[in-house]
């Protein structure tokens, strides 16, 4: 799993499927964390709908994620303050395993 420690963030490299029918957390694959989010990706709106899921689904505030790298892409690297690697993980293969979480 891709989880790198950079001072105070965790950064966590993700694939996001963007229009999807609900959003939620797919799992690991190949160390990159697969998420669906419900919002076209659209003048910010998937990566809005994104950073808003993911507070929640790790239970931090949205002003503790950060997209570092990929605003345009599929392929993002997210900084996550407030948690380690280890929470980060247990957190997401937790929200994965549940089935999700809708809109």
């Amino acid at each position: 799993m891709t989880v790198n420690s950079h001072g105070d963030a965790s950064w966590l490299r993700l694939r996001v499927c963007p229009n999807a029918g609900r959003n939620e957390v797919v799992g690991f694959i190949d160390g990159v964390l697969q998420v669906k989010v419900a919002a076209p990706p659209v003048k910010g709106k998937a990566n809005r709908e994104l950073t808003a899921f993911l507070s929640q689904a790790l239970g931090v505030g949205r002003s503790s994620l950060a997209i570092i790298k990929g605003h345009t892409s599929r392929n993002k690297v997210i900084a996550v303050d407030g948690l380690s690697q280890a929470d980060i993980v247990s957190r997401l293969t937790t929200e994965s395993s549940s089935g999700g979480a809708t809109r």
